[in-house]
Formats: C-alpha cells, structure tokens, sequence
C-alpha cells in the first residue's frame, strides 16, 4: 500500500468508462507491444546498424514504456506486470528491472463510495461500526485504500476498503489476458518451451486471492503466530468482527518508515542494527516457517520507537514446503560441491528446469556461475549479484523458476538494498551464514558425521552406478542393432561449407534469371518496345537486390574459415 499521492485521472477509474473502451485500450496496448518485439528482431530497424548495445538501449526505453501503460491500464496490468517482475526466465533483464519499478501511485476514491461499499458490507450504518472514521485515505492503490478510524471501544484501528467495481474489472480483463495468453502459446517463436497458459492460471490464482481479505487477515494472523516469541517484530491485529472479503480491518500500529533514515536516527535507533534484524526476520520466515512476506519493499516495512520492526499488507505471502526444502539442499549440496551434473539434476526435481534434448548448454552455464560463484568466502557474496546471474542465465534457457523462488530472490535483492541503506557496510550473505550452517547441520544430524554421511551417501551411488553399467552397456547395444538410437555428429566447419555450397548455388540461378531478363529486355528495346523493356529491366531488379545480398552473406562465411 503507497502512500497517498496527487496523479492524474485515469480512464480505468471513471465510472462511465465503457467494456468496449476497455478493450479496446488493452488491444491498442497489446498490438504495439507486438510491434516492438517484431522491430527488435529486424536488423534494418536499428540506424547505423544492428548492435547488441543497441538492442539492449531499445529494450530499456521499451521496458519504461512498458510499465507507464501497465500503469494507465490499472489493476489488473500493475498486478500482472509485478508478477512478471519474478518472471527472468521469460523476459530479458531489461523489462525486469523496469517491472520491479511498478508501484501502486493510482488515485484515491471518494469518502462516499468507500462508506456505501462498508455500509453493504456489514449491513449497518458507518457511524454504528466506528466511533470515527476519518474519510481523507491515509494511502491508496489499485486494490483499494486505507482509512484511519476508532472502534466505540476507543481503540484505534485502520480500515482497508476494496476499490469498487474492482472484481467486474477483474473479470472483463482476465477474460482478454486469456486470448492473449492463447495467442502467445500457439505463437511459433514466443511460444515454444513456454507454458503461456499456465502462466496465466497462475496469475488468475493470485489476482483473485489479493481480492479476498480474508486471506490477507488469516495471512497476517499467521504471520503474528510465527513471531509470538519475539519482541522485536509485531504484526497488527486482525479485528475480524469489523472484517469481510472486501473490508479489512487491522489494529493501528504507526511506525517510521525503513527507509526514513532521518526520522531513525531522530528517534535515537541504531541503523546497522536494524540492518539486521530485517535480514534475520526474513531468513526466519523463510528458513524456519517455511511462511514468508513475498513483498517486504520499504513501504510494507516500519520500525516503532522503541526498535521493533512493524510488518505491513500480508495479501501477497510464500509457502515453501518440506519437500522442497529437501530439495534445495541437494542443489546447496552440488553448489558447494562446483558439481553442475548434480545442480541440475536437483533444479529439474525442484521443477525450476525444463529438461531437454541438449543440456550441455545448460550444464556449461551452470558450471560457470558456479566456477565464479565460489571465487569468494560465502559472507562475502552479494544476493544482488547472484541473482542477477541466475536471470541473466535463465532468459532464452529451459528455466522455469517457480514463483516461489522468485520471490524469494526478489525479497532477498530488495531486503539486501534496504540493509545498504541503513549500514553501508551490511551484507546480507554474513546475516544469513549461521542460519545455512544450522540447516546443514539439521539435514545431516547432530552426531557430527555430516562428511562421513555424504561421502557414505556418494559411495553408494558410485557402487549403484558401477553395478548396473554392464545391463545399461548391454542395452545401448540392443537399441543400436534395432535402430532405435540414431548417432548425430555436428561439424561446424561442415556446416559452414555446406552452406556456402548452397549460396553458391542460389547465386548462379539468381545469376542466370538476372541474364535471362537482360536479354529480354534488350532485344524488345532493339525492336521497339521500349516501355515493355523498361519494365522488364525494372523486374529484374529484384532479382539482382537478391543477388546482392547473397554476395554479401558469401563474403561473410569466406571470412569465418
């Protein structure tokens, strides 16, 4: 939830705003982006000529013009585009870093329509649900706004209204994302290796769940469970008498804002300490609870006077389960290892790989984020700089990271930005040590045999592979008698001169038409038919643009061998 700002009006937020306007702004949005990503893959559209320089200064001016009409298109697109802010492996790092911009700044609705739609509600008069209740919003975004208030028992509370016409607009626009996913999916280049229709079903999933806030305040429920124990992190009550899908109401809990550093250090609080103690709540959601803030930016995240960090909008949470933790252990296991077989063995259990024909590519990507990866002592790594190499690997390769995992690594690049804000010196990697130690040690047991287990455990695999090689020797065999497995050898020289051969082909046609219609041409001249022999001469231009350019490609394989 963004504090309150003046912005202009959007036509998604008039109430004559008609579903024919409405499609008709989104197709509009949708042809030109098209048009984009087209022209990026034309190499006369780039002046002077194609570089990749310039193709990434293109994707950045794009990407920005992009997130401007996600967020004229309202709620719906601002969600979507901060869900595909998770989403390197499906576009470049450009639009990535542009998306994780995206912020509510959307206007505020009127005091009048926030009472009716309380009013409807609980069936009762404003007045009888609150002894007060101030109608200026003290924050708005494209899901709704929060109004300050008073119970009649005198306790101070905020009250969270749904934006209305919300779900009609919801539906109105999932339905068209949802030709537009097909649309994707059937596409023979940006459809190939990507599950559009899944992608959709997800986003459905977590629009629809952000609408509901009795979700969010069983989410903030749970999330005060979890911390119970600990004084330094509070959560504001959910007043559930005074709570339904569409208004939510939390106790007031006001604190200064995380990245307020003038106001912290005007109220006498230590700023590397506080560095700290956001890295370590998050690590203790993350490792602990397996139950996690997928949205901790500095606008969801305040500290009280007296030093506790205060955790706001609990709409967006992550769950990791047992087995998946089971899971990124083996991957923790092979990283610490430099053991790019065994990476990928476990990123394709975890589901954040796609296996394919070829994965030596892959293994060979993995093997060098992994060679520079452990360049470093683990303290001394950045999350940023890991992350950025995890998506700069992941776009245009079969990983599909999970929405899990991508939020994770986000909070973890944006709690990593906030601790550097409080205490230059914070590095995220020294905080999150000891927790990775303990989950090492719990994974292999307290009797201190971790090494002796693993090396246990490989040993087994290693007499497992030895045993059961002569079957799979003896099966590789059968399946080269039957034909069942054909042997591909690549030659890239081969290749290459093939290609000029067939070029070369190719020339001496278009040479041959080229002459053809010179001949032609000259002899209607000779007999007098002068504009047919113009005509002629000007079709044989094409031919000869032809040629042209095949001269060109010839000379470029002439100059690779």
């Amino acid at each position: 939830m963004r504090q309150l700002e003046t912005a202009k009006k959007y036509r998604w937020n008039q109430e004559n705003y008609s579903i024919t306007g409405r499609r008709l702004d989104i197709w509009r949005f949708v042809l030109l982006l098209l048009s984009q990503f087209w022209l990026n893959g034309k190499k006369w559209s780039y002046r002077g000529g194609y570089t990749d320089q310039k193709l990434a200064n293109r994707r950045v001016k794009q990407a920005v013009w992009i997130r401007e009409n996600l967020l004229n298109l309202g709620p719906t697109f601002i969600k979507v585009g901060q869900l595909f802010s998770t989403r390197a492996d499906l576009f470049p790092s450009e639009y990535v870093d542009e998306l994780s911009k995206l912020q509510d700044e959307v206007p505020a609705f009127t005091y009048e329509q926030a009472t009716a739609i309380i009013e409807k509600e609980f069936g009762k008069p404003l007045a009888k649900l609150y002894r007060s209740f101030d109608p200026v919003p003290i924050a708005a975004a494209s899901l709704g706004q929060v109004h300050k208030a008073k119970l009649h028992t005198g306790e101070e509370v905020v009250v969270k209204v749904q934006r209305p016409g919300l779900k009609q607009l919801f539906t109105i626009d999932l339905a068209i994302l949802k030709r537009i996913a097909q649309y994707f999916q059937n596409h023979p280049r940006w459809g190939k290796g990507r599950d559009w229709s899944g992608i959709y079903e997800e986003c459905c999933r977590i629009l629809w769940l952000e609408t509901d806030y009795l979700n969010e305040g069983q989410n903030a429920d749970t999330f005060r469970r979890n911390f119970r124990g600990e004084d330094w992190v509070r959560v504001p009550r959910v007043y559930w008498r005074y709570t339904s899908a569409r208004i939510l109401t939390l106790e007031y809990l006001p604190g200064i804002k995380i990245s307020h550093y003038e106001g912290l250090e005007a109220a006498g609080l230590d700023r590397k300490l506080l560095a700290k103690l956001g890295a370590k709540a998050y690590l203790s959601q993350l490792l602990n609870d397996g139950f996690f803030h997928a949205d901790p930016h500095p606008g969801n995240l305040a500290v009280s006077t007296d030093g506790a960090l205060i955790f706001y909008d609990f709409g967006m949470m992550g769950r990791i389960e047992t087995n998946v933790r089971e899971k990124l252990m083996d991957t923790l296991f092979g990283v610490t290892q430099k053991d790019a077989d065994r990476v990928v063995s476990s990123l394709i259990a975890l589901g954040a790989l796609a296996p394919t024909d070829d994965m030596g590519p892959v293994r060979r990507s993995i093997q060098f984020i992994l060679d520079n990866f452990m360049d470093k002592p683990f303290e001394e790594q950045s999350v940023t700089q890991i992350s950025e190499d995890l998506y700069e690997i992941a776009y245009d390769q079969p990983f599909r990271f999970p929405a899990t995992f991508t939020f994770v690594m986000r909070a973890f690049s944006t709690l990593e930005g906030v601790g550097k804000g409080l205490d230059p010196d914070f590095n995220f990697m020294e905080v999150a040590q000891p927790f990775a130690l303990q989950i090492v040690t719990d994974m292999n047991g307290t009797n201190g045999n971790s090494i002796l287990d693993e090396l246990g455990r490989q040993a087994v695999q290693v007499s497992n592979t030895a045993l059961g090689l002569p079957r799979r020797i003896e099966d590789t065999l059968e399946k080269l008698e039957r034909g069942d497995i054909r042997v591909r050898v690549r030659s890239t020289e081969s290749e290459r001169l093939l290609r000029r051969l067939s070029l070369m082909q190719m020339t001496t046609n278009y040479t041959l038409v080229i002459s053809a219609l010179a001949i032609c041409a000259t002899l209607l001249l000779v007999n007098g038919y002068v504009k047919v022999a113009v005509g002629v001469m000007i079709v044989t231009l094409a031919p000869a643009w032809a040629l042209f350019r095949l001269l060109r490609r010839v000379g470029r394989l002439d100059k690779m061998f």
